[in-house]
C-alpha cells in the first residue's frame, strides 16, 4: 500500500529493469521516448539547488534530477513528444517550487516508476512513507522491507540510484549515526533539503551529521 497522499507508482506490480543510459540519452538530438516511451521535460532554477529538471510520460513523473550549470537552463517546458504535456508536468514544478518554499510539505503527483527494478521499487515505496521533516537510517529501511544485514548496503546503492528526488525523499535517509554519506545530487543539495525540513545538518561532508534530537521515523 502506497502512504496518504502518494498515489501508487505505475509498473508497482511488475518492473522493468531502467534503460542503461537513463532519460534523455542514448537517442538522437531530440529523441521523444524514454526506453521507447514519449515523454515531456521541463525545468525550473533555484538559487540553492541549481536546475532541477523533469521528466514525465503520460503515466506519471518518471525522472526529477538536479544540473549544477544554470546557463543550460531552458526555462518552462520542452516539448520532446509532439502531443500535447500531462498536467502532471506543470502541477509537479509548482508542487516543487512550493516545497522549496515551505509552502508544500506532501506532494500529490503521479509517479512513474516502471523502469526500476523490483527491489527498488521496494525501497522507493518505504522512502515515500518517511514523512516531512522525519529521517531513516539505510538499516532501518533494509529490515523494514525484509532484508538481511547485508541488504544495507543494497539499499544504499537503489537510494543512490533514486530517479525522482524530492518527491520520493532519498534525501531522508542517513546513516546509522547521522551521518550524510551521500547523495546522487550531491552532499550540498542533501544538506539544503534537509534544511528546508527543519532538519539541523552541521556540514556538507560525507562526515557531516543531522542534529542528534531530529526525530527519527519507524518504519
Amino acid at each position: 500500500m502506497c502512504p496518504p497522499g502518494v498515489r501508487r507508482p505505475a509498473g508497482s506490480t511488475q518492473a522493468k529493469r531502467p534503460h542503461p543510459c537513463g532519460p534523455g540519452r542514448g537517442g538522437r538530438r531530440g529523441d521523444h521516448t524514454l526506453s521507447g516511451v514519449p515523454f515531456w521535460s521541463a525545468s525550473l532554477t533555484d538559487a540553492t539547488l541549481g536546475i532541477v529538471r523533469v521528466w514525465a510520460t503520460e503515466a506519471g513523473i518518471r525522472r526529477l534530477d538536479f544540473h549544477s550549470d544554470t546557463s543550460e537552463a531552458s526555462p518552462g517546458e520542452t516539448l520532446l513528444s509532439p502531443k500535447p504535456p500531462p498536467q502532471h508536468l506543470t502541477h509537479t514544478l509548482t508542487a516543487v517550487q512550493d516545497y522549496l518554499t515551505g509552502r508544500l510539505r506532501t506532494f500529490d503527483l503521479p509517479l512513474d516508476l516502471s523502469a526500476v527494478t523490483p527491489f527498488q521499487l521496494r525501497v522507493y515505496q518505504r522512502l515515500l512513507g518517511i514523512p516531512y521533516g522525519h529521517i531513516a537510517t539505510y538499516g532501518e529501511v533494509a529490515r523494514d522491507i525484509g532484508g538481511e544485514a547485508n541488504t544495507a548496503r543494497a539499499v544504499g546503492r537503489a537510494v543512490g540510484a533514486n530517479p525522482i528526488n524530492i518527491v520520493v525523499p532519498c534525501h531522508r535517509v542517513v546513516g546509522a549515526d547521522g551521518k550524510l554519506t551521500g547523495f546522487g545530487g550531491g552532499l550540498p543539495r542533501k544538506a539544503a533539503l534537509l534544511r528546508i525540513e527543519g532538519i539541523e545538518v552541521d556540514g556538507t561532508t560525507p562526515s557531516s551529521r543531522v542534529h542528534p534530537e531530529v526525530i527519527r521515523f519507524q518504519l
